[in-house]
């Protein structure tokens, strides 16, 4: 500790604003680690271990393999008991996937800070933030560590959640606050704490588990986890299964018993079709499609906070997104200017100087703002008085700041006291809304209609529009506290245009098709977002709801005119809460992008909230549910498409799960109730179990998105995975299977073949079955074996391995022996093949007959 106060005493005396360098950061982060709490949800290798011998399927193999030891049959044994490893490192291959996609995820997560850095400016997760660092505090972050603060303008801090205290504490710098302990706290932040308004620069003492909040072990950060509605779905049919598994377990060794084929006997038959018949890939299939899903979606720059919005993806019927940021690019320019009745329009090829009667709105623009700008629009208009103003009198860099009157929710404008050197009376600078502009200004109705057709005027250009004014103040007075109090005189307008996204035109497109509908809300006026709207391909056939007409709305009137809207304009961040609320109340599932303060409680009433992930504050992060890290609306439509693609293809594995197990059942449960040999041991089912957890895991999460997957409807927020429809289709295609394997295992024997060759014909006709299944689930509209538009690595090794196996089993004597098989030839792999594929025949036909249908309907 006395190492990092030592560091910041030097870094006092030589200069505050430089911070660290980045080798002082690599040593402080080998010294004291990254600023977070331990991680409760890291597993260890026993813990897993631990987690796999719980499971049903473990148990089962356990008791075969004791079973098969009293029967006398090492060899069984001792291959169920490999089989137990193989399986165990599936597992942990599984779950090593699983952890390092949760781990991105949390990393991604973590709260973000605004660092300075030798000097510069740096963005870093929250987790880099060391002792030492200077971090630059605004509105809506939270506070990464504990630290001293060094500059502040109206800071205050919701301590809540270290002090129980819910009333916001204003922070000063030590050398503003009196030399007592009480006194001394208002100067230090702590971390946790959210910064409630102003902005403030401070110097971290603490981090990770040494900051107030570690020592009394609470945690800052959580991944939430709750339960979705699918695995609820999943949780009842695993219930399900088990219930009718346990009574045919007894009714197959109550069987073997009446049939004088023994208790052990009937116990391992019965055992074998519990094996068959349990479903325990179910909730494999689930944690990796939602912790792989969300990674995936990490990959379009889109973080995922809750996993249960990856169903929710998919039944989005209305994106509501801010202009500024998402559909725009951020990047401000000045593009019109307005000053004693003349208006400049600048068009995309600029200007060398701007004329003389502007000259005094663009100053007095800049004076308004704040020193060292971090809003798009503040520096877009310092970069144009430095270009424009540099060799005149307007740039007033030995003028002193005196106060700041800050934007607030009431008067949407900020006001600057100056001094000058050489002047008696303060300058007093202010911008913001024009309508506020000119009641500062106290405008009568003649001048507030004129300045109304001019604001429109420059409206129509697309130009957001800020008004300018400027006042004087005797130096020897106190200054008022509001800004009303000051004798403002108008001075002009200050035209910004923000181009839209190069993406946005594309993705709005595929929404439309998709049957999402795309809804702008602004701070703009209604004429700058019309603009907007037709450059981006926005449908503006609907009405334009202003914020003034929504607060005289009630709320039945608005949820029936939302339906017919497609641009808010005008709003305040406090009506889209109203806005979500009325398209909820009229059954459409919302998103909702938002990234202030104010936003937080529309993002938490939207079924999505998104919030900003570049300009966003951490309470609208941490009350959203998915993070957009690049601030891009295309982004949110990839992730929408994503979870539509992940949605589809848990349905496929789920449908395949269903539909395999069928067959497995039946030719453990079928054969013996016939008074025949038993068909399918416990090794026959672990081997078929090795194809089954791969290819519904790994295979159907890594398969392509569909053809016309965006052209689709949005799915319903009720809709099930295995709806009726579904759950029968599937069950359909298992009995088929298992009506053209028990046929070829009839036949077998019917051809005169001993017990062990009518075996491994079934088996493998069975396999072959099997892998023909995954082959037509991939898609519900492609030829089973096209690839598709990419190759599926994992479909490829799971073929080939299983291959390779039908090669060994017949080659080599110990296998074969292992298995209880008999040697095949030619003409028994021949019926193998051909009847495993023939049993998919006719889901193939069926697609055929609907893709034509389809093609049908179109053309018509």
């Amino acid at each position: 500790m006395a190492e990092v106060v030592s560091l910041l005493i030097s870094m006092k005396k030589k200069d505050s604003i430089y911070g660290l360098t980045e080798g002082q950061v690599e040593k402080l982060l080998r010294d004291w680690g990254f600023n977070e709490m331990p991680s409760p949800e890291h597993r260890s290798i026993l813990t897993i271990a631990g987690n796999i011998i719980k499971e049903p399927m473990f148990l089962l193999l356990v008791a075969c393999g004791s079973i098969y030891l009293v029967l006398g049959n090492r060899l069984e044994a001792q291959m169920l008991l490999a089989f137990v490893f193989v399986i165990m490192a599936i597992t942990f291959f599984q779950e090593r996937k699983t952890e390092r996609a949760l781990e991105s995820l949390r990393n991604l997560s973590s709260p973000r800070a605004l660092v300075i850095r030798e000097g510069k400016e740096k963005r870093i997760s929250g987790r880099e933030v060391v002792p030492g660092d200077i971090v630059v505090l605004a509105e809506g972050d939270r506070v990464p560590a504990d630290g001293e603060i060094v500059s502040a303008s109206n800071l205050y801090v919701d301590e809540s959640l270290i002090t129980g205290e819910s009333e916001p504490v204003r922070k000063n710098p030590l050398n503003h606050v009196k030399n007592s302990s009480m006194d001394e706290r208002l100067c230090f932040v702590y971390a946790g704490a959210l910064v409630v308004s102003g902005y403030g620069i401070m110097k971290v003492v603490s981090t990770g588990s040494r900051t107030v909040v570690g020592s009394i072990g609470k945690s800052i950060q959580n991944i939430e986890s709750a339960e979705t509605l699918v695995q609820k779905e999943v949780r009842l049919l695993v219930k399900r299964f088990s219930i009718a598994g346990f009574f045919l377990c007894m009714v197959v060794v109550f069987s073997h018993w009446l049939l004088n084929f023994g208790w052990l006997n009937g116990i391992l038959a019965g055992l074998t079709l519990a094996m068959a018949i349990l479903p325990e890939e179910f909730p494999v299939i689930l944690t990796i499609f939602f912790a792989l899903g969300a990674w995936r979606i990490a990959r379009h720059n889109v973080l995922t906070r809750r996993m249960p919005v990856i169903e929710t993806l998919g039944a989005a019927t209305v994106l509501c997104v801010d202009k500024t940021g998402t559909l725009t690019t951020n990047q401000m320019e000045i593009r019109g200017l307005y000053a004693d009745g003349e208006i400049l329009i600048i068009d995309d090829d600029g200007i060398d100087r701007i004329p003389e009667t502007f000259h005094r709105v663009v100053e007095f623009g800049v004076l308004a703002g704040l020193e060292k700008p971090f809003d798009p629009m503040e520096s877009a208009l310092q970069i144009f008085a430095k270009k424009h103003l540099a060799e005149t009198e307007h740039i007033h860099n030995n003028w002193t700041l005196v106060h700041e009157y800050p934007f607030s929710e009431n008067l949407p404008s900020m006001a600057n006291v100056w001094k000058s050197p050489d002047g008696r009376d303060y300058i007093i600078a202010v911008k913001g809304a024009p309508e506020t502009i000119a009641d500062l200004c106290h405008f009568d109705s003649k001048t507030r209609m004129e300045l109304e057709k001019t604001v429109k005027r420059m409206a129509n250009e697309g130009l957001r529009i800020l008004g300018v004014a400027s006042a004087s103040f005797r130096q020897d007075s106190v200054l008022p506290g509001e800004q009303h109090d000051f004798n403002f005189a108008f001075l002009g307008l200050i035209g910004l245009m923000d181009p839209p996204r190069l993406s946005v035109s594309s993705a709005i497109e595929l929404c439309r098709k998709a049957g999402i509908k795309v809804v702008m809300i602004t701070g703009d006026y209604p004429d700058t977002a019309l603009n907007i709207a037709r450059k981006i391909g926005l449908d503006i056939s609907g009405r334009i709801i202003t914020g003034q007409q929504l607060e005289q709305m009630d709320e039945d009137t608005l949820s029936q005119a939302v339906k017919d809207v497609s641009i808010f304009a005008r709003v305040v961040p406090e009506q889209k809460l109203r806005i979500v609320n009325a398209y909820k109340k009229s059954g459409e599932i919302v998103a909702m992008t938002g990234d202030g303060v104010n936003d937080a409680p529309a993002l938490k009433s939207a079924h999505i909230g998104i919030a900003m992930g570049e300009k966003g504050t951490d309470v609208a992060r941490e009350a959203s549910d998915i993070v957009l890290l690049d601030d891009d609306f295309s982004s949110i439509v990839e992730s929408i498409k994503t979870g539509r693609r992940i949605f589809d293809n848990l349905k496929k594995a789920m449908s395949y799960i269903i539909s395999i197990h069928v067959p497995v059942a039946g030719m453990s449960l079928f054969p013996v109730m016939m008074g025949f040999p038993l068909v399918l041991g416990p090794v026959h089912i672990v081997f078929l179990e090795m194809i089954i957890d791969p290819a519904c895991s790994t295979v159907f999460e890594a398969e392509a998105a569909e053809p016309g997957l965006m052209d689709r409807p949005p799915r319903k927020i009720g809709e099930s995975v295995l709806d009726r429809k579904t759950f029968l289709l599937c069950f359909l295609q298992g009995l088929v299977v298992f009506g053209v394997v028990f046929a070829v295992f009839l036949f077998a024997l019917a051809s005169g073949h001993d017990e062990k060759r009518s075996k491994a014909i079934t088996y493998i006709t069975l396999i072959v079955a099997n892998i023909c299944l995954i082959f037509t689930n991939r898609s519900r509209t492609r030829f089973a074996f096209s690839m598709g538009s990419s190759i599926n690595k994992s479909l490829v090794f799971v073929v080939a391995t299983t291959l390779i196996f039908l090669i060994l089993v017949n080659t080599n004597p110990f296998l074969r022996n292992l298995f209880r098989f008999g040697p095949l030839d030619f003409n028994d792999f021949l019926v193998c093949f051909t009847a495993g594929i023939a049993s998919i025949l006719w889901f193939e036909g069926l697609k055929f007959f609907r893709r034509k249908k389809d093609k049908y309907h179109c053309r018509s």
